[in-house]
This record gives C-alpha cells, structure tokens and sequence, in this order.
C-alpha cells in the first residue's frame, strides 16, 4: 500500500520481563474515581463513571530506573499531576461483564494523568469540551507494564505520588470508587475494548500544581514506579 508521507510509528510500552512490546490502540481515562478527589474538585458521591481519551500518542515511555522529561505546555499557567493505576486490555470485547473482567486484562502499570487545570476550568465553565486540558501532546506518562499474573494484589495496593521527594498524593486502589472490574463493565458497553488500550483508572485527592524543573516519583504497590521531571 502506497502513502501519501510515512505513517506514524506504532506507540508500543514495555512489558516486564519481556522482549515483546504492548502497542497502544486507545487511552481511556475515567473521570472523579476516587471519592476524596471527587471532594476536592467540588463534586460528591457515587456518581456514574464518565470517561474522555487521549490520543495515543500522548503517551511518554517512562523506563525503568530511569527520569524521564516531559515539557512544561503551552497556554497553561497550572499543571496539575495525577498519579493513576493504569490497566493494560490483552483480549477484546464488548458489553464485559464485571465478573469477567479479569480475563480480559493483560497488566497493570503506573501512569499520570498530567492535566491543563486552568484550561480545563475554563472549557467546563463554558459546557465545552475539555480535550484541550487533557489531551495535549506529553499528557499521559506511563512505565513498564506488569503481567496481571506477576502483579500480585494490585487491588489493595498502595498509590502514592511525591514532588521533589515532598507527598503530594497517597491513597489505595481499594479506594477506587468504580473498581477496575465494574470499570471495565461500564467502559465496554460504551465501546468495543479491543487489544492494545490503556485504561487510567483515576487518581486520587492531593492533585496539585507543578513547575518547571519539578521531579515526580509515581508508586503503585508491586508495580515499576516511574519517575518524570518537568523541563
């Protein structure tokens, strides 16, 4: 098949363990999943989940042991980080029932939902919509992946996200208030999860602006943590 220029190269995160790459199809993100960061966004309840997307290539490879840089944006004076457990979909489907949702899972992985927080306001004050504050280029670092297997009882695990070596976020999956699996219910009725997405589950309270030259160290308990500096 002829093109008219080259087409982009596939977006792909390392597996633990593993030569094999996971490439990336779409990047879910599920909205006030936690009930204390629901609070501090001035919202409160079990609400039914909403989600938005990011395109794929905002996603920023975060390799293990190592600090990856990501750009301070454009047009935003307030960065916020939001430190996520990120699901990995091995097997495809629609209309997933909660139940079996762990058959569709390949692995877990420590992601941050970076986030235009002045951007976002504004679109939301205005009933627009928010892509602008969220899926910009660089908006979505992730680390390695760990198989579901190898991963050990990620749905009690700690969370936790320090700024320059300073707690800003700490929390626990088990806090989630949709979990992964009625996560995945929800998400598949709306569309046909397929191989290759990502789900950022959401984050919990402690968001908080970041600066030029501020280093993030994300942890999910059994998970690779990844560290990210702002340049």
């Amino acid at each position: 098949m002829d093109y008219l220029f080259p087409p982009p190269p596939v977006v792909s995160v390392p597996v633990l363990g593993r030569t094999e790459r996971f490439p990336v199809h779409r990047v879910y993100c599920v909205g006030r999943n936690y009930e204390e960061h629901a609070k501090e966004m001035g919202f409160t309840g079990r609400e039914p989940p909403f989600f938005f997307l990011k395109p794929a290539d905002t996603v920023v490879v975060c390799e293990d042991g190592q600090t990856t840089t990501i750009p301070y944006p454009s047009l935003t004076a307030n960065l916020h980080h939001e430190i996520e457990l990120v699901v990995a979909i091995g097997k495809g489907g629609s209309n997933i029932a909660a139940a079996q949702a762990h058959e569709h899972i390949f692995g877990y992985a420590v992601g941050l939902d970076m986030t235009r927080r002045d951007l976002q306001s504004d679109m939301k004050k205005q009933g627009r919509p928010w892509c602008i504050g969220k899926a910009y280029d660089h908006s979505a670092p992730i680390g390695p992946i760990t198989p579901a297997a190898e991963a050990g009882p990620i749905h009690q695990a700690p969370i936790a996200l320090t700024v320059n070596g300073a707690a800003r976020q700490s929390s626990t999956i088990d806090k989630l208030i949709w979990n992964v699996a009625e996560t995945i219910e929800h998400l598949s009725k709306a569309w046909e999860l397929l191989p290759g997405d990502l789900i950022y589950t959401g984050t919990p309270e402690g968001v908080a602006a970041v600066v030029r030259g501020d280093t993030m160290h994300g942890t999910v308990g059994g998970l690779t943590p990844i560290t990210v500096q702002v340049t």
